[in-house]
């Protein structure tokens, strides 16, 4: 008898095919909307394996109610919708997808600086409303990139593939990382710098570390206030690295000029976010690995895992918490 599976968005029949060789499959038929928590509920009850995305928050309550689950594979590099620490103490394996996105996820995150050092989506509103009637001699003034100081905190895989990217535009890169990385800065010229003084000196500060009770909340009011008033941050990490309360404040009042961020702690966000209403700052729907390419990359990861334990091979990428 064959193991069961259940995923928790719709997937393309060419990921699913060689799953439904090992597995019986049952799966959430949507690709946009989350599967509700009482279906989660449900369908866990007699689950072997589950194949779930970010969105999908797996915690105590699924885990109880999931008896026979033995793997979990997550669409995503981060894992912070897993409680890891509690499935790990069950037996259960989680398996990730890392190294896969990096260069899509740097390519998005420098297309967002761009965007909101320049206010592109903000010019295109107004011509798209009709509020574009003449050339004026300082509209739509945005803030210079090529030249310009950049700041990255965490410098793992996908902050190297943003400073490569950076290098190209003769910017001065700056980085803050739990640990200095001396090859690292004789490749590329960069310097490593306390968090303080990162903030001081850059005038584009990108978050890339990753979510833990480490960094949840460590950009707040007190390291928004030691930017520039010029400066620009940029979230395409996690939401809830950010104090949302402290951005909107420091945005609000000019103590920052722009911010542009890619993910917020509550997803989708809900359209009543007060950050929605601020014109210097600007929003995407978590879009940082959206290619197909990439996208296809990290579903394969997840199914030759699945395959993997249906064959009694240890998974690859497994995390630990």
């Amino acid at each position: 008898m064959k193991p069961t599976v259940y995923i928790c968005r719709e997937m393309p029949e060419e990921m699913i095919a060689p799953v439904r060789e090992h597995y019986e499959v049952r799966m959430w038929e949507s690709t946009s909307e989350a599967v509700p928590r009482d279906v989660l509920l449900k369908e866990v009850a007699d689950a072997d394996a589950l194949w779930t995305v970010i969105s999908d928050q797996i915690d105590e309550e699924v885990l109880n109610a999931a008896p026979k689950l033995q793997i979990i594979v997550n669409m995503a590099v981060g894992y912070n919708n897993i409680d890891v620490k509690a499935a790990v103490a069950r037996n259960i394996i989680v398996a990730n997808t890392p190294d896969v996105l990096s260069e899509t996820t740097a390519d998005l995150a420098f297309a967002l600086l761009m965007a909101t050092a320049r206010d592109l989506i903000g010019a295109e509103n107004t011509l798209r409303e009709g509020r574009w009637t003449s050339w004026e001699p300082l509209g739509f003034t945005g803030t210079d990139v090529y030249g310009a100081t950049l700041g990255i905190v965490g410098m793992g895989r996908i902050g190297e593939a943003v400073m490569r990217r950076a290098k190209g535009f003769d910017m001065d890169v700056l980085y803050h990382n739990r640990n200095r990385k001396s090859e690292m800065e004789d490749m590329y010229g960069c310097r490593y710098a306390k968090l303080p003084d990162l903030l001081a000196s850059s005038d584009f500060v990108l978050i890339l570390v990753p979510y833990s009770e480490e960094t949840k909340g460590m950009i707040g009011e007190e390291q928004l206030s030691q930017m520039k008033e010029t400066g620009i941050l940029i979230n395409v990490a996690r939401g809830g690295i950010v104090d949302e309360d402290a951005l909107f404040d420091a945005l609000r009042t000019n103590k920052i000029h722009a911010a542009g961020l890619d993910v917020f702690e509550t997803e989708p966000v809900p359209l009543d976010h007060p950050l929605l209403t601020l014109p210097n700052l600007t929003v995407l729907p978590h879009i940082g690995s959206a290619s197909v390419k990439t996208r296809k990359a990290m579903m394969k990861l997840n199914v030759d895992a699945l395959l993997a334990f249906a064959l009694g091979e240890e998974p690859n990428h497994q995390v630990r918490g």
